[in-house]
């Protein structure tokens, strides 16, 4: 039998799948905002542009009235920019129709200063509603508030009503109501400038829980350099509508560029060196006896 020579014949090696495209992302083009106040336009945003990558904390910080809210509410289309464009994952949102808008709102998640709580009802009831108002099956809703709540650290509050809650606490029904619907981004306004610092602190931590573990873009304003140190992986300053700088926030914090970061810095930076003096050794006095 004639032994016939091996034949190095490559198989054909089959394509990876490509990956589907990160969900998550926003970005701002131009954008600019007017208001129309006792017959001369106020202008509120100018000129934004910067990209939100998905998966991550994204701060946004300056002093009232820099514009930081109507910034933030263009995301959702809550505020209809002048002018400029915001593209969540590459879609223009002022070109969506009611239905478009609808289903997009139900990809971002929003959580509020004042926490926004309905106070006849239940925290069951409180987390339960967008999935009610999405016509989700009442046996997939219980399963998902029960989730949520074990989530946030209240299993053992389904039956409470907001007024026997403390804050801390009413903010984590409305993290967790803003979860509901599984989104893929999540606004926090001010969340925690109503909370004490350990209340703020413990809220700022089950944040980034949530988003290492869900992988949730979150984008957070604040006034509190404080929080953009604790939380975020970048931060943007705005200063009268307009980008004072944006980087990460080691460049930011390590480096500031503009007067108005470092005036926001200066408190926290007074706090540092009033905590080093403290923990710095003091000289002993001696005094000599004759």
């Amino acid at each position: 039998m004639t032994k016939l020579p091996p034949q190095n014949i490559p198989l054909p090696v089959p394509e990876a799948p490509a990956a589907p495209p990160a969900g998550g992302t926003v970005r701002f083009e131009q954008v600019g905002k007017k208001y129309a106040s006792g017959g001369s336009d106020v202008t509120a945003l100018q000129d934004i542009s910067l990209d939100i990558p998905a998966g991550g904390i994204f701060g946004i910080i300056g002093r009232s009235g820099a514009g930081k809210s109507t910034l933030l509410r263009t995301v959702n289309r809550l505020e209809w920019p002048t002018s400029g464009r915001v593209l969540v994952d590459g879609v223009d949102v002022s070109t969506l129709d009611t239905a478009a808008l609808v289903a997009l709102r139900r990809r971002i998640g929003m959580i509020f200063q004042h926490f926004n709580l309905l106070s006849a009802k239940t925290v069951y009831d409180n987390v339960a509603l967008p999935l009610r108002v999405a016509g989700v099956r009442p046996f997939e809703t219980n399963a998902r508030v029960r989730e949520l709540l074990e989530l946030v650290g209240l299993q053992d509050k389904l039956d409470v009503y907001p007024s026997r809650l403390s804050g801390g606490q009413k903010q984590r029904v409305g993290i967790a109501r803003a979860l509901a619907t599984r989104p893929e981004i999540l606004l926090c306004d001010e969340a925690t400038s109503a909370l004490d610092p350990e209340t703020t602190h413990s809220i700022l931590q089950l944040l980034r829980d949530i988003n290492r573990k869900l992988g949730i873009t979150i984008i957070l304003i604040t006034h509190e350099m404080s929080v953009i140190r604790e939380i975020a992986d970048q931060v943007l300053v705005l200063e009268r509508g307009q980008i004072a700088e944006v980087g990460t926030v080691r460049q930011v914090f390590g480096a500031p560029a503009h007067p108005a970061t470092r005036a926001l810095l200066a408190p926290l930076m007074r706090q540092l060196r009033d905590l080093t003096s403290l923990l710095q050794p003091h000289e002993s006095v001696t005094h000599d006896t004759a």
